[in-house]
Formats: C-alpha cells, sequence, structure tokens
C-alpha cells in the first residue's frame, strides 16, 4: 500500500502517516495538492493531509481540495505537536537572529519568536525548513520543527516545547477513493459535510435548521471563499451521526430545497485518541 503525504521525513505529517499506516511505503510529496492528486489518480492508495490545528486554526489549502476534489475522508487523528527550536551543532539560543518553517508553526510559536525578537521565514514544511538550515550550517539560522528532524538532519534542540499551546494539535485526514474499502481506518461516529446555499433570504439558516430537525448535531461550521468565483462561499460543517444513517435519511434533499449543492464528503471517529510523536 502506497500513502502519500506533504513534505520529507520527519515532518508531521509524516510521523502521522506512519503511525496510523506502519506497513505502508510513504510517498513524499512537495505540496498537499500533490499527494491528494496521486491518490485521485491512483498512483497511491491513500493521502494523510493536515486539516486544522487546535492553536492555528484551518489548514486552508486542505479544506479546498476537499470542496474541489472527488476523494473521500475515511478517518480523522488527532496528533500531538511538539515544536521546537533547532539550530546546527554550534549554534545556542542566542545566536538564532532568524528561523525558517512552516506558517502555521511559525504562528504556534509566535510569542517565542516575538520575546527572543527572531525573525521568520516560511517554507512549504517544517522538515524541509530543518533541511534548509542544516545545508546552510549557518549559526544565526534556525528551525521550528520535530525533534525527529533534528536527529535525521545533523541539527541539534536548542529550545523544546516553544508552541504557546501546550495542548497542540493537529487534526490528520486520511483521503482515498471514493469506496476504496481497503484504506478505510478506524470505527466512524462523525460526517463531514460540505455545501452551498441558494441565493435566498435565509437559506442557509433554513439548511441548518434541516439539519437540527433531522436530529444531527453539527460540532463544526465555518464558511470557505470559492475560488475564481466572487463574493461566493461554501460551507463545511461536521455532523454528529454514522454515516450510513445520514445517507439512508432524507437529510441532503431536504436541504437541497435551500441549497446549490450538497455532498458527504467521509466520516471519522471523533473519540480518536491522540497519536504522539
Amino acid at each position: 500500500m502506497k500513502v502519500a503525504y506533504s513534505g520529507i521525513e520527519g515532518s508531521f505529517a509524516s510521523i502521522a502517516a506512519e503511525k496510523i499506516f506502519p506497513d505502508a511505503q510513504m510517498i513524499t510529496c512537495k505540496s498537499f495538492k500533490e499527494a491528494y492528486d496521486k491518490v485521485a489518480d491512483g498512483e497511491c492508495e491513500a493521502a494523510v493531509l493536515p486539516m486544522e490545528n487546535s492553536y492555528a486554526g484551518e489548514v486552508g489549502q486542505v479544506t479546498d481540495l476537499m470542496y474541489e476534489g472527488e476523494l473521500c475522508v475515511n478517518g480523522v487523528f488527532p496528533l500531538k505537536v511538539t515544536q521546537n527550536l533547532l539550530g546546527t551543532k554550534e549554534s545556542t539560543i542566542g545566536d538564532i537572529k532568524k528561523v525558517v518553517s512552516h506558517p502555521q508553526a511559525l504562528e504556534q510559536c509566535m510569542e517565542y519568536l516575538d520575546e527572543h525578537d527572531i525573525q521568520m521565514e516560511q517554507a512549504t514544511n517544517t522538515a524541509r525548513a530543518a533541511l534548509l538550515v542544516s545545508e546552510m550550517n549557518d549559526k544565526s539560522v534556525g528551525a521550528i520543527a520535530s525533534k525527529k528532524t533534528a536527529q535525521l538532519y545533523g541539527l541539534r534542540v536548542l529550545e523544546a516545547d516553544i508552541n504557546k499551546d501546550k495542548m497542540n494539535t493537529t487534526r490528520f485526514a486520511v483521503f482515498t477513493r471514493p469506496f476504496d474499502t481497503k484504506t478505510v481506518v478506524g470505527k466512524f461516529d462523525t460526517c463531514i459535510m460540505l455545501f452551498t446555499v441558494r441565493h435566498e433570504a435565509g437559506a442557509l439558516a433554513k439548511a441548518i435548521g434541516v439539519i437540527g430537525d433531522h436530529g444531527y448535531n453539527m460540532r463544526v461550521i465555518r464558511s470557505r471563499r470559492i475560488k475564481g468565483v466572487r463574493w461566493q462561499y461554501y460551507f463545511y460543517t461536521e455532523i454528529e451521526g454514522r454515516l450510513n444513517a445520514i445517507e439512508n435519511s432524507n437529510l441532503t434533499e431536504d436541504m437541497k430545497r435551500y441549497c446549490e449543492s450538497v455532498r458527504i464528503l467521509g466520516s471519522y471517529y471523533a473519540g480518536e485518541d491522540t497519536i504522539e510523536e
């Protein structure tokens, strides 16, 4: 089995993917879209991508892939994330003038970086940032990444656990092709639904009301702008309920009275234990 993820070995995505699929062949990708497309094109059976961080919020690029693509979600797994300041073997904390990392990692550590007056530079991935710092071998430049990357790329941990939220957690979703039961993982009690509403007064409120009228509770609802269309939005929701029960009810059909589109993307188990690095 081949599992795609965005980044290189040592990234939090690679750690999550290896924990979820310990016997799979891991396929590194340069971007979320590349990992997603490898599954859509049949090169891989699954992709493991970050959905949301408990401190920095949703990963918008991945949410947009959910809306624009055809893949399903077959599990969501929370990973406890500990961000660490890494430097060269000769570096000290006082030497670091700039750090390189993924934008979400930088945001999670903003308070620490401000306190130490450290400049920031964005990278596509935490592990790629660590590799870059290793290749630069400049003791004034550090990376924010996992402890595993320090071991992999010859860096040292200058200070551990520098993220503000000490319960910092990222939820990773498993994406598969529709009806690919070989890659279904775990049990399920929550569904992910995406929808757009008609341009009519009260359409959104009525659509949400239909969900409640059918006896389902929404855990999450948020809006995202539709790319390429001015001032148009779609809604991402997570609804408590088993996939079969929701699909067999008239929920989606009743919502279509107020919605332009309704799609159940997949399901996951909300009580899944947190993965440790």
